[in-house]
């Protein structure tokens, strides 16, 4: 039987390599298993949550991975995951621990602090993302075990929660100022755009970059000059998008002939 990270791996871990991967144990928890231990500090990077946020499938059906902002909430079924995937690698390339605060989600963005609390009891728990997953109809978060022990659900298996975005690498907006530490309202990855035209002449480019400059008042145009066939041609492009989907999103919206996504 395949493991978890065996299944999504090759859409997932592209553009990760190897030096990612953690290792070690020593003390066996609750159940018998060896604890993993894992730095304090996640692993956190442009790289990895470029590699981590790109669309993936599993079973035929495409997950878009998105970026969120501390306050965002979603409903839905929570489930575990235990001894069958511990010490296996995780999506995110730590080693999978289930006696920490973790869980694995379809689309929130890597290291993202989560509170899962359980509607049936109302027992709240703090988890980070470093997988992804359950990859079953109707679940929104797998939790590990420990995790899952303190809200009840490793004896019911799957429970009704809601989810809370509260910040990002281990750090709690909420928690920010007493700590010192420098707050992140939101993952944001540089570099997604979205070419809206291509013109030989430059005065055509100007008036693609006229339209769409301050588009929304986010996003901004500019023009880039290549060398095509020993003419210039000179490339519109749209910057200022967070994400991957956010740039496809915006093409399916405002329907505009030609546009592709880019990286600036």
């Amino acid at each position: 039987m395949l493991s978890r990270t065996d299944i999504i791996k090759s859409a997932i871990f592209l553009g990760i390599g190897a030096g990612l991967f953690l290792g070690g144990c020593s003390s066996r928890g609750t159940l018998g298993y060896p604890v993993v231990h894992t730095p304090s500090k996640p692993r956190s990077s442009q790289a990895i949550h470029r590699a981590t946020l790109r669309p993936y499938t599993i079973n035929g059906k495409t997950y878009h991975p998105t970026v969120v902002s501390v306050g965002w909430r979603q409903e839905g079924i929570a489930s575990w995951y235990g001894p069958n995937f511990h010490g296996g690698k995780t999506s995110n390339g730590e080693i999978y621990n289930m006696y920490e605060m973790t869980a694995a989600h379809k689309t929130l963005p890597m290291n993202t602090m989560v509170r899962v609390t359980n509607r049936r009891n109302g027992r709240s728990v703090v988890v980070r993302i470093n997988d992804r997953g359950p990859f079953v109809k109707g679940r929104i978060v797998d939790l590990s075990y420990i995790a899952a022990k303190k809200l009840g659900i490793d004896k019911t298996g799957t429970a009704p929660v809601e989810l809370t975005v509260l910040g990002f690498d281990n750090i709690i907006a909420s928690m920010a100022k007493r700590t010192g530490h420098a707050v992140r309202k939101q993952v944001v990855l540089s570099g997604f755009g979205v070419q809206v035209g291509a013109f030989k002449r430059y005065r055509g480019a100007e008036i693609y970059r006229d339209r769409y400059d301050n588009f929304e008042g986010r996003y901004h145009a500019k023009i880039r000059k290549f060398i095509v066939d020993g003419e210039p041609l000179y490339r519109v492009w749209l910057l200022g998008f967070k994400s991957e989907e956010e740039a496809r999103d915006f093409i399916k919206a405002w329907n505009i002939p030609g546009a592709f996504i880019i990286r600036g």
